[in-house]
């Protein structure tokens, strides 16, 4: 085993204490949030919450539980990530494969196509006016209608035209099609690719909140994050309505509502990011 020396030794010390530094400091404001949504009303509201709750109180959870308008938001945005994702994977993944194959008919003009909508846009006031006449105003339609973006195609389109051409020239001769090749070669040979992008689609559709806003109309369709947005200009109105002393204040809700939010996502992004680190190909060309 090569030993390493004082300097690289120092420098790996020095990543490392960097790396946890930034870790924790990102991480601080979850605590924080926790910490605020489980504290006494005196404790928060006087600044005595800092990193440890004090007072801490299970109940403002209890209240969370028994709201119900908050769970058909987290429904719907259990939804619209499911199958807003599956969707946009398939519809970048098709995409990405067939414009990775130079046989394709006007390859450069889809490609290019693909690419100017990155660069152009026609701006919100169209997009809405577009989406609205096209009757963007439901669950289905918020799905369809941002399926796919031109940055997850040209990705793993890429990642699709790495992958050496000899072991489709292989599977070809063993009778697979078309199909065959994008599920049982280049698919398994991109683990980390896909991960990656399902990852952004899965993250956008969680955090999903401008347009939803905006063309959903049916209260009983909007995602988490509208829900979320609509309680901040609300709640502490209606809280400080209520004739009772409660012993935590509304802010401690609306952490608590924060914290809940979040806790899908620390638990599925674990098992995603394993795959970030690992290389594009898993197999190998024998010669």
């Amino acid at each position: 085993m090569q030993r390493l020396s004082q300097s690289e030794r120092g420098f790996k010390i020095f990543a490392l204490t960097l790396v946890t530094a930034f870790s924790l400091l990102a991480f601080f404001p979850v605590i924080y949030a926790f910490s605020a949504s489980i504290s006494g009303k005196v404790a928060y509201e006087t600044g005595q919450v800092f990193l440890l709750p004090k007072d801490p109180s299970f109940r403002v959870y209890e209240l969370i539980y028994l709201d119900k308008g908050l769970w058909i938001s987290f429904i719907n945005t259990l939804f619209y990530t499911v199958f807003g994702t599956a969707w946009s994977m398939f519809i970048s993944v098709t995409g990405a494969y067939a414009l990775g194959k130079k046989r394709l008919l006007f390859r450069r003009t889809f490609n290019f196509l693909v690419v100017f909508t990155m660069w152009f846009s026609a701006g919100m006031v169209p997009l809405f006016l577009n989406y609205t006449s096209l009757g963007v105003d439901n669950r289905w339609g918020i799905i369809v209608a941002f399926g796919v973006q031109a940055f997850n195609i040209i990705l793993l389109r890429s990642f699709f035209e790495a992958i050496p051409h000899e072991i489709e020239e292989a599977a070809r001769i063993d009778g697979a099609n078309e199909f065959q090749l994008l599920l049982n070669v280049y698919m398994p040979m991109s683990k980390a690719a896909l991960a990656t992008v399902a990852l952004f689609y899965a993250t956008s559709r969680w955090n999903g909140y401008f347009w939803a806003r905006m063309l959903l109309n049916n209260p009983m369709e909007l995602p988490l994050q509208v829900y979320m947005r609509i309680l901040i200009e609300n709640f502490v109105t209606m809280f400080e309505d209520m004739p009772i002393d409660l012993p935590y204040s509304a802010d401690s809700y609306i952490f608590a509502v924060l914290v809940c939010s979040i806790i899908p996502v620390l638990i599925v992004y674990p098992y995603i990011s394993r795959h970030f680190a690992k290389g594009v190909n898993l197999g190998g060309v024998k010669e």
